[in-house]
């Protein structure tokens, strides 16, 4: 991939054969599937890859445990599947990690129910899990997790998942979709449909939200994938009638792992709503998630209020009284909207909707994909590009040969050359000789567990400028590098793309990446030509959601229930 400038002059080499609107999970699944077809493809969004949902949720992809006891069998087999291809093509970033279900007294379901439900899920995967599950007593559970809660606890299954980075898959995405010659452009926003004589959209007017410049993009087949803006999206169409979504907000807390040191990942049934919920070991940090609640504001305004943190808080301390969280404990926050179906009837609660996804054909010839899930965002693509392509082909507009296009078997781009015992030091090794020794042990470990064999080339930036290797935030593990990569091969174009989609520092970092937005906008300001005011108003703009993001401390306590 090339920087944003470069594909937005792509954009204009059109009529393409697909063009997708979103660049989400989905979006950017989908421009990846078709274009290794032998399509050819645009994709366009907003703002940033990942801006939405796919960098604001769970960073988990796992078979959804709990679906089973709602009767989504297909969906756990579905997502299971799903899992083991991810842990194949991007063994980098999808990592296994053992989650722990204690049971105790009084419970709504038995241990040996719960257990029995899990022989199903690991059945389901055709026993291809990470790992078989187990199940503990209550001196086993203490053994492996001494802060859970010890009184009234029976025992506790221990199954596997995995956890990811869910930006950086997306963004992995997106850059292998590139690679096949796909259009990727950011900050592109579609501002109408183009039509054809028969009212079918062909193609959409595309502003470059930077400068203001529009292009006509025109295309065969048009797909709606922009998650929570999907009724948005659709509006745009004079075909379309009524809304389809119903989406609801998921925040999770981000607290230091001093202050909840767990080993694994722990399922939580909250004291007051019985609504399960995870609390999440992630390196020097743990963030306990999700809520679920309705949701009926801008998507883009979506953040945590202080009635969410208060429950997230309590949830952790039903479980491990030993460690009591305050709020005062949270370092950061992050929102996200799920894109659900909303259901036929009345009287379904949050919790309930389906997540399983619907992919839908308009009267105006638009296919729209909402619903699903992180974990299945590739066999959801896979089946999008399916339908665009059996459309065209009836209407005799498929000009390009097909061929396959093995998203379940070629790797993504950071996996290319990955150790086949999946040891991420022989990498970090790797990484340590290629900056002539100029970085720490933690950082090219770091860097290996993020980018996979492309921190190599990483750290060639860092043997030919040493200046390069200075961590942005004493103690942490980020290098200035780490911008020209993020500017020059994956599209970063403001400050907020790299500190939350190229890096998590906006989320793990004490201070939220505070003490570098500067350093971070000065780098981008030489490699993308700003001036001192943009460079400046970039910055401030970071700085606007960081602050949006902590004014949940500023409300009013929430009363007792």
């Amino acid at each position: 991939m090339t920087t944003r400038a470069d594909m937005w002059k792509k954009l204009g080499t059109g009529p393409f054969d697909l063009l997708v609107i979103g660049g989400g999970i989905t979006g950017c699944g989908i421009a990846r599937d078709a274009a290794r077809r032998g399509l050819k493809v645009a994709l366009i969004e907003m703002r940033d890859f990942a801006f939405g949902t796919s960098s604001r949720s769970s960073k988990l992809v796992h078979g959804g445990l709990r679906y089973l006891e709602m009767g989504e069998l297909s969906l756990v087999f579905e997502a299971v599947s799903e899992r083991r291809i991810l842990m194949d093509i991007a063994p980098h970033i999808v990592n296994p990690l053992g989650f722990l279900f204690p049971v105790y007294k009084g419970s709504r379901h038995s241990r040996w129910f719960i257990n029995a439900g899990i022989w199903v899920y690991d059945g389901l995967s055709l026993f291809r899990s990470p790992k078989l599950h187990q199940n503990l007593d209550a001196k086993g559970v203490h053994a492996v997790e001494p802060l859970l809660k010890q009184e009234g606890l029976d025992g506790a299954p221990l199954y596997y998942d995995c956890s990811t980075d869910d930006a950086r898959l997306t963004l992995e995405n997106a850059m292998d979709a590139a690679n096949a010659g796909a259009a990727m452009a950011t900050y592109a926003k579609a501002r109408s449909f183009l039509l054809d004589e028969a009212g079918r959209v062909c193609g959409a007017v595309v502003e470059d939200t930077i400068t203001g410049e529009r292009v006509e993009v025109k295309a065969s087949s048009v797909v709606n994938a922009t998650g929570p803006w999907t009724d948005r999206t659709l509006a745009m169409s004079p075909a379309t009638q009524g809304t389809l979504l119903r989406p609801t907000k998921g925040v999770h807390i981000v607290v230091p792992f001093d202050k909840l040191p767990l080993n694994h990942a722990v399922v939580c049934m909250h004291p007051k709503d019985g609504r399960i919920l995870f609390a999440i070991p992630w390196g020097d940090r743990t963030y306990i998630g999700t809520t679920d609640t309705d949701y009926r504001g801008d998507p883009g305004d979506v953040h945590a209020d202080r009635s969410d943190v208060h429950y997230l808080v309590d949830a952790s301390n039903s479980y491990f009284p030993a460690k009591m969280l305050t709020p005062d404990d949270v370092i950061s926050t992050w929102a996200g909207l799920r894109p659900l179906v909303a259901p036929e009837g009345p009287g379904v609660g949050e919790s309930q909707v389906s997540r399983e996804h619907s992919v839908i054909i308009g009267r105006d010839g638009i296919v729209t994909i909402a619903g699903g899930k992180l974990t299945t965002y590739r066999r959801m693509a896979a089946e999008v590009v399916d339908t665009a392509c059996n459309l065209l082909k009836l209407s005799n507009r498929l000009t390009a040969t097909l061929v396959a296009a093995n998203t379940d078997r070629e790797p993504l781009p950071g996996a290319i050359g990955w150790p086949a015992d999946d040891d991420a030091s022989k990498v970090a090794a790797q990484v340590a000789e290629a900056a002539k020794k100029r970085l720490s042990d933690a950082t090219c470990l770091y860097l290996a567990e993020r980018y996979g064999t492309r921190s190599i080339d990483i750290a060639k930036l860092v043997a030919a400028d040493e200046a390069l290797g200075k961590a942005l935030v004493e103690g942490r593990p980020e290098i200035l590098a780490q911008v020209d990569w993020a500017v020059t091969k994956e599209m970063a174009f403001t400050v907020s793309d790299f500190m939350v989609r190229r890096t998590q520092l906006y989320f793990r970092d004490s201070d939220q990446g505070l003490t570098c937005t500067d350093a971070v906008g000065e780098r981008m300001a030489t490699l993308l030509g700003w001036t001192a005011e943009h460079t400046k108003v970039d910055g401030d703009t970071y700085r606007a959601e960081v602050t949006r993001s902590r004014q949940w401390r500023s409300e009013q306590v929430p009363t007792p229930a």
